[in-house]
């Protein structure tokens, strides 16, 4: 699935090209580098070159180097002058379950004054939650991800509040939802359909029971163990 970007890497390097297409260039950089690390193609220790990853993957080096920025920002490789980027060591269960609860506030929050509008119109997260359902049944995790982060901002995104939105994309929803996926999540399918009772809240305006809803969707996923790849573990 970590296949070359190399379409997308022309239009990039087009002096037209908008911030937004860069940004999301950076992103899927971010998402293929860190299904490599959990995955085990990368290895602990192991040093990341700029221009290695961006020859393999089709873009430039400027693109890789904002990705892995990202990913160091998430606690997945490290920086040290001189020696370059590396991946990091196992990152423990505390630290991957913590944004859990920083989720649930924000999203519960989002919800007081997203549910109104997007009651009015639920397509966008009906559109994310058949998207989820077609990754689950291809089996492609980083899909499933990308578009179960797309379904929470959605909401996040529809409460109006920007300075909710920048807290809530802060956490790198996309990059540690996808090592929730590939690490706890044995069944896309299941996982996908857990959608369900929150958009159907949503369509009826029932604000209340979807913030309970978003608040135990992401206690469910806290008491997950984050245990089944080398890059996470358990802690001392």
């Amino acid at each position: 699935m970590a296949g070359s970007l190399a379409a997308s890497s022309s239009e990039e390097d087009r002096p037209s090209q908008s911030v937004t297409r860069n940004a999301m260039l950076s992103s899927q950089v971010r998402q293929i580098l860190l299904e490599k690390i959990l995955q085990g193609d990368y290895q602990p220790g192991e040093r990341l070159v700029e221009t290695r990853v961006a020859r393999e993957l089709g873009v430039s080096q400027g693109t890789v180097r904002e990705g892995l920025r990202a990913l160091e920002g998430l606690g997945f490789v490290e920086s040290t002058p001189y020696r370059g980027v590396r991946v990091r060591g196992s990152m423990t269960y505390e630290e991957m379950a913590a944004i859990h609860p920083v989720r649930a506030v924000l999203e519960d929050l989002a919800a007081k004054t997203a549910v109104p509008a997007l009651a009015r119109d639920s397509s966008p997260l009906r559109a994310e939650l058949e998207a989820m359902r077609e990754a689950a049944r291809a089996n492609d995790p980083r899909a499933y991800s990308d578009h179960n982060a797309t379904f929470h901002r959605v909401i996040v995104a529809s409460s109006g509040n920007t300075p909710l939105l920048t807290a809530w994309e802060s956490l790198g929803v996309e990059a540690r939802l996808l090592v929730t996926t590939m690490t706890t999540v044995p069944n896309l399918t299941e996982a996908a359909e857990r959608h369900v009772p929150i958009l159907e809240a949503v369509e009826r305006g029932d604000i209340e029971l979807v913030s309970a809803l978003l608040r135990e969707h992401q206690h469910t996923y806290e008491a997950l163990p984050h245990s089944n790849s080398a890059a996470i573990s358990r802690g001392p």
